[in-house]
């Protein structure tokens, strides 16, 4: 298991920042240069303080690294983001569902908004990424868990920068 721990400040007030990355996140796609698409694909209120939206992520094709586009196709880059939004607390729980790999990858935790002054929010993103290397295709079943390891802590340096990102593109959406 790989932890992920991101503390990013966004030069927006709260309000502002949680309900634009809640209700309008396919508005940002434009500036989100690794992301080729957003589609929210059911949204529902589940009380009155938690509204559920998942979304079906696309990234660009392009950010496949060279030496793996022989094993990464374009159509594998594709996940499943489920999150619910708590209003009364300001955070999101949420899971990612990596279509290609399901069974083999599990993402789950929780970014939390916090108010750091009239227009800055602290996004505190924590959560885990397990991979279980057997279940991936062509894997030797006997080196399984370090590569399993090994792929845990690539992929969340990979991510964490993407994570901050988001950020970015959400500030030059809202300029």
């Amino acid at each position: 298991m790989a932890k992920i721990d991101i503390k990013d400040t966004v030069a927006h007030d709260r309000e502002t920042v949680y309900k634009t990355f809640r209700d309008e996140l396919t508005e940002l796609i434009p500036h989100l240069p690794d992301v080729k698409n957003i589609e929210v694909q059911k949204r529902e209120e589940v009380d009155e303080n938690t509204t559920r939206v998942v979304n079906l992520w696309t990234a660009e094709a392009e950010e496949i690294p060279r030496v793996a586009r022989p094993f990464i196709k374009p159509e594998m880059l594709v996940w499943t983001d489920v999150a619910n939004w708590h209003d009364d607390t300001w955070a999101c729980d949420w899971v990612i569902e990596v279509g290609f790999l399901s069974e083999a990858v599990t993402c789950k935790g929780s970014t939390k908004y916090l108010e750091k002054g009239a227009d800055k929010t602290e996004v505190v993103i924590t959560g885990q990424l397990d991979v279980n290397a057997k279940e991936i295709p062509g894997v030797p079943r006997l080196g399984a868990g370090k590569i399993g390891s090994v792929i845990e802590s690539f992929v969340v340096r990979l991510i964490t920068p993407n994570l901050t990102n988001i950020n970015r593109g959400l500030e030059r959406y809202l300029a």
